[in-house]
């Protein structure tokens, strides 16, 4: 039920005590006027506090000669804002007021608007009002006490006329009122966890390959001594002793025998075998003291190799030769095919085939990276510059506890748009959101231009309350991102339908779905979430569990204490 302020009972007693004779007979019925404000309990919306006003005047009821102003003002710790004045006036009074005519019932509608300060969080709506009469001893607008009908003395209206905490606190005890606490809860949506990080590439085992051929003459299995002596046999050799004493590289070397595409395909195939066995005595003499198992198979012809040697090359109708290989899967009808292409075959002989004669050796190596556990000591250790790009976005997002540094590190060192989109998330969810803007814009100027980064944009301006600047990123963002701007103008309905977990919860109780709301953080033991069902089982008039809830949303976040005290939603338990 609406909480009704009875404007003439207010006034019955302020009329009668000034001796205001204009006044005397507007006083005789007590229930003749009445005000009414929706919402009972003012709700914060987009930065915006907002009410209505009504009233209804009798006809006849209003002394001609009369004047009043009503002004509503919101009272909070430390100050206080007024709202537009109402000027009532009788028909025979000289000003620019709304007239009150004899014979006509007037309704009275106004709409009225305070821009949010957190220090309202704790604020009461109350209506100051100001009487006039030529005829009574109020000849110039006097406010007066609206809860007993007392003059103020001039000492009180020195107070008044001043602007401090004095004055403020002297108007209040003069207004009457009308709604009682704010409903601060749309404050409680959490933007920043819906902000996308860009992900990294890091990997704990990395894969790198290394390679060197043994070239054979043609349709020959025996190696020569100039074949294992090649500069790149040296540094395949140089490579695999380089891991031999790295903990972390675990090897595995290969030897794959081939044949050139040209030729008996059974024939090729013994051959590669040949081949096989023939490199892999080489390579076992080799990397005889490096203590290695190598293994050995045959891969027969090489079409892999001849079509990839072939797109590298320069030969003249290459794109021709490629097509055959696209066509064709038979080995013999490829080389009848290629063959038929006297002017490139020769070519062919010479630049391509030779070096597909061979035995080809083949180093994985699987290199384990730092632990998690190493990457944190190293970061505490102040040795963060130690890890690459890759691990530092790879531990922030693994360990939430270092990663403001190892993001600021990875940005700084390596000016990357994924560490500085990420470090605006970090920021935005320790409620740093110029912080987060200025991190996002740097990860722009790097060059991103992620969906990540639009939607980001988006939820900072709808942390910072900027719905206006977070409404040209929503457009293009993902479902979630548009249902959260929804909530932040109040369009809970339309916000419902995309969000789930915590932030459709707050949603939900906006919207009075108590039930959908509690269902929605079940599997939530957050604070916040702990919290919010002290904020539902209050609303159920359940004081009980909500005096629990609350006690283990505190339990996890002793400041929630401090949060709830102010609560509107929480009045009950206090």
């Amino acid at each position: 039920m609406k909480k009704i302020l009875t404007l003439t009972v207010v006034l019955a007693a302020a009329f009668t005590l000034s001796s205001c004779d204009c006044f005397k007979k507007m006083a005789k019925n007590p229930d003749a006027i009445v005000v009414t404000c929706t919402p009972e309990v003012l709700v914060l919306n987009n930065g915006k506090i907002a009410a209505d006003l009504y009233a209804s005047i009798p006809a006849d009821y209003f002394n001609k000669k009369a004047a009043l102003k009503v002004t509503p003002v919101l009272f909070f710790e430390g100050g206080a804002v007024a709202g537009e004045t109402i000027l009532l006036q009788g028909e025979k009074v000289e000003a620019n007021g709304m007239v009150v005519t004899s014979g006509e019932t007037m309704s009275i509608n106004r709409h009225i608007e305070f821009d949010y300060q957190p220090a309202m969080d704790a604020c009461e709506l109350k209506l100051l009002v100001e009487v006039k009469c030529k005829s009574g001893k109020c000849k110039e607008f006097t406010l007066i006490n609206a809860n007993n009908g007392a003059i103020l003395t001039e000492e009180q209206l020195a107070v008044v006329a001043k602007d401090d905490e004095a004055a403020y606190a002297l108007k209040s005890e003069c207004g009457r009122k009308v709604a009682v606490g704010l409903n601060v809860l749309q404050k409680d949506i959490d933007f920043a966890s819906a902000m996308a990080t860009e992900q990294n590439n890091y990997k704990n085992v990395t894969t790198s390959v290394v390679t060197a051929d043994l070239v054979y003459k043609i349709n020959s299995s025996v190696l020569s001594k100039k074949a294992t002596e090649t500069e790149e046999v040296a540094a395949f050799k140089e490579s695999v002793e380089g891991y031999l004493n790295n903990d972390r590289a675990a090897q595995s070397v290969y030897v794959k025998g081939y044949a050139s595409p040209d030729g008996p395909e059974k024939f090729n195939d013994k051959l590669s075998d040949k081949r096989s066995q023939s490199g892999l005595k080489a390579v076992q003499e080799l990397l005889a003291e490096t203590g290695l198992n190598i293994d050995a198979a045959a891969y027969g012809e090489d079409w892999d190799g001849f079509k990839a040697a072939v797109a590298a090359s320069d030969i003249q109708d290459k794109d021709l030769i490629l097509q055959v290989l696209s066509m064709y899967t038979s080995s013999a009808e490829r080389e009848k095919e290629i063959k038929n292409l006297a002017s490139v075959f020769g070519a062919l002989k010479t630049d391509v085939l030779p070096q597909l004669r061979r035995a080809q050796i083949v180093n994985t190596i699987d290199l384990t990276g730092k632990t998690d556990a190493e990457m944190v000591a190293l970061i505490k250790e102040g040795r963060a510059s130690e890890l690459n790009l890759e691990e530092l976005l790879h531990i922030a997002e693994a360990q939430p506890e270092v990663a403001e540094v190892a993001l600021k590190t990875a940005a700084e060192t390596y000016n990357d748009a994924r560490a500085y989109n990420n470090l605006a998330i970090t920021l935005a969810k320790q409620g740093d959101f110029d912080g987060a803007l200025k991190a996002l814009d740097k990860a722009a100027k790097a060059g991103s231009k992620s969906e990540e980064l639009n939607d980001n944009y988006a939820l900072v301006y709808l942390a910072m309350g900027e719905t206006d600047k977070a409404a040209a990123y929503a457009q293009g963002a993902n479902a979630e991102v548009q249902a959260l701007a929804a909530a932040a103008k109040g369009e809970y309905a339309a916000a419902s339908k995309n969000l789930e977990g915590y932030n459709a919860a707050i949603v939900q109780v906006q919207e009075g779905n108590l039930a959908a709301a509690k269902n929605s953080i079940a599997n939530d033991e957050s604070a916040k979430a702990d919290y919010l069902r002290a904020v539902i089982a209050a609303k159920e008039g359940n004081v009980e569990a909500a005096k629990a809830a609350l006690q283990t949303a505190i339990s996890k976040d002793a400041s929630l204490a401090k949060k709830a005290a102010k609560d509107v939603n929480l009045a009950a338990l206090r």
